[in-house]
């Protein structure tokens, strides 16, 4: 049984936002379902049966699937988060989540907030009620993560497949199946099962404050991908709707064709920053590797795949960051 630093057992807030692992379907084998289609409570009603060793606090703050995430449920989960933080009789944090955009949110999450208190979000790849469905063992697993004191100081956590992954690192690398993500550039952080967590290192992030504040708003930031024989007219159209950023889905290292690279050096001379990312599965893209980004004004995006550096460059242009060079520096840092 877990218990927390009190010697009691867990008390664990529950965020609930929607998604597949709250999802309702009409057959066991069909492949059609409603994303958000069961209420929390029904839910965590569901799960009743499991005899978690946690307190369970549930909170309704969307049912949606992710697709439909953004700033409102972003801000409503910022500040329930932030709050539960500062109360002591609460052990950590779960927030059950679609799997389409976990990564953004939970990146979005580990920019601004503490490191210190558990922060776990769980989802599923199958509804409930289909032929395999696992998002009751991975609520189960989530439990454990958030309920153990070595979960602190990590930042907020994704749980899917028996296995933690980093906000930093985690990313949704297929459609379907129950091992969807994956961890790049470092792997998991652990493995679990509804009896058993194995940390693979230490938290090294405790004491850490939020990297940045939360904003008012974030920016229209667009991502622009990259395909043989394109032309300029894409960078133009996003900077005619007023977009205050562009994250380039590149090529390989993160490349395009001249002409559009060359519409982006003349975007990053208006003042719209671009960073360069991949479209490709995982890999680094470095400064002046196949593109002169000293010359164009570029930003390298290292291990960022799109969606986070989206994430990133909102996040830095709603602080006030917008000089190259420390925009740069973020992305060094990741």
């Amino acid at each position: 049984m877990s218990t927390n630093l009190n010697g009691g057992i867990p008390r664990l807030l529950v965020l609930g936002t929607g998604g597949t692992i709250a999802g309702s379907t009409a057959s066991a084998t069909g492949g059609s379902y409603a994303a958000g289609g069961l209420s929390l409570t029904s839910m965590l009603g569901d799960l009743a049966g499991l005899e978690l060793s946690a307190d369970l606090i549930p909170k309704p703050i969307a049912q949606i699937g992710s697709q439909d995430m953004g700033w409102d449920v972003w801000d409503a989960l910022h500040k329930e988060i932030v709050a539960a933080q500062s109360y002591p009789e609460i052990d950590g944090v779960l927030v059950t989540h679609g799997t389409d955009t976990a990564e953004e949110t939970a990146y979005l999450l580990d920019l601004t907030l503490a490191a210190d208190k558990p922060v776990v979000l769980v989802g599923a790849m199958r509804p409930a009620g289909a032929v395999g469905a696992d998002g009751m063992r991975n609520f189960a697993n989530a439990v454990r993560v958030a309920s153990d004191p070595d979960a602190s100081g990590r930042g907020p956590l994704l749980v899917m497949g028996d296995t933690v992954f980093a906000a930093k690192d985690v990313r949704k690398a297929a459609t379907s199946s129950i091992d969807a993500f994956k961890g790049y550039p470092r792997g998991p952080v652990a493995r679990v099962t509804p009896s058993n967590l194995d940390w693979f290192g230490g938290a090294t992030r405790k004491g850490e404050f939020a990297r940045y504040q939360w904003p008012e708003a974030l920016p229209r930031i667009a991502i622009l991908t990259a395909g043989a024989g394109m032309d300029a007219k894409p960078v133009e159209a996003l900077l005619s709707i007023g977009c205050k950023g562009i994250v380039l889905a590149g090529m390989g290292q993160g490349n395009a064709p001249k002409c559009v690279l060359d519409a982006l050096g003349e975007a990053v001379k208006s003042g719209v920053p671009v960073v360069r990312s991949a479209r490709v599965d995982e890999g680094l893209v470095d400064r002046n590797v196949e593109v002169d980004d000293d010359a164009y004004g570029f930003v390298a995006g290292r291990a960022l795949g799109p969606a986070k550096a989206r994430i990133l460059l909102m996040v830095l242009l709603a602080n006030g960051v917008s000089d190259r060079s420390e925009i740069q520096a973020a992305f060094d840092r990741g």
